[in-house]
């Protein structure tokens, strides 16, 4: 459910909004649970291995990430291994690559080289669209192009726009299964 929380300043007659969307990462949560409930897909949000140093009362005062973190999501779906990171970005031009840590990306080609489905969702904030970008056409653009951010044009050209709806609210897997020729080698 979207709450919508607002207040008015009657001086100045603005009406001001907060928590209009949700996040990125809450939206393909509950995308991941309508899919689960629904025996549709079973995808996880993989935790980030940290090492607890010290814990006083039942509450972690001290702790540290183990390992650099891979990517955000993994499962199954009709068969196929899935594996892809959520990133937004505010600019309503490009998004920026150095966006993608290098960890994240070499996991993400390992994926793809292993013959998985492996992608990004990408979000334009302010724009209010999603993108799936295959891990195939990622390493394509860095390829072909010096560029250091892939441009909108290229998203709404080459990749799979995403449109927002209430059950799930991204519904990335029948995109995938409608493009997988865009995922696989």
């Amino acid at each position: 459910m979207i709450k919508i929380n607002f207040e008015i300043n009657k001086e100045n007659n603005i009406i001001r909004y907060q928590n209009r969307g949700m996040s990125l990462e809450q939206e393909i949560n509950e995308s991941n649970e309508y899919y689960l409930n629904n025996e549709i897909a079973i995808i996880y949000k993989k935790p980030t291995p940290i090492n607890i140093v010290k814990c006083q009362e039942n509450k972690i005062s001290e702790a540290y990430f183990e390992a650099k973190s891979t990517t955000d999501y993994n499962g199954v779906y009709q068969g196929l291994y899935i594996d892809f990171e959520a990133k937004s970005t505010q600019s309503k031009t490009s998004f920026p690559i150095k966006n993608i840590q290098n960890n994240q990306f070499l996991h993400a080609k390992r994926i793809f080289k292993a013959l998985g489905v492996s992608f990004f969702i990408i979000e334009f904030s302010k724009l209010n669209r999603y993108f799936i970008l295959p891990t195939k056409l990622l390493l394509y653009f860095i390829k072909v192009n010096k560029s250091s951010s892939i441009p909108l044009s290229f998203f709404i050209k080459e990749c799979i726009e995403i449109n927002r709806k209430i059950n799930p609210p991204l519904d990335y897997l029948s995109l995938i299964k409608d493009h997988l020729d865009l995922f696989l080698m």
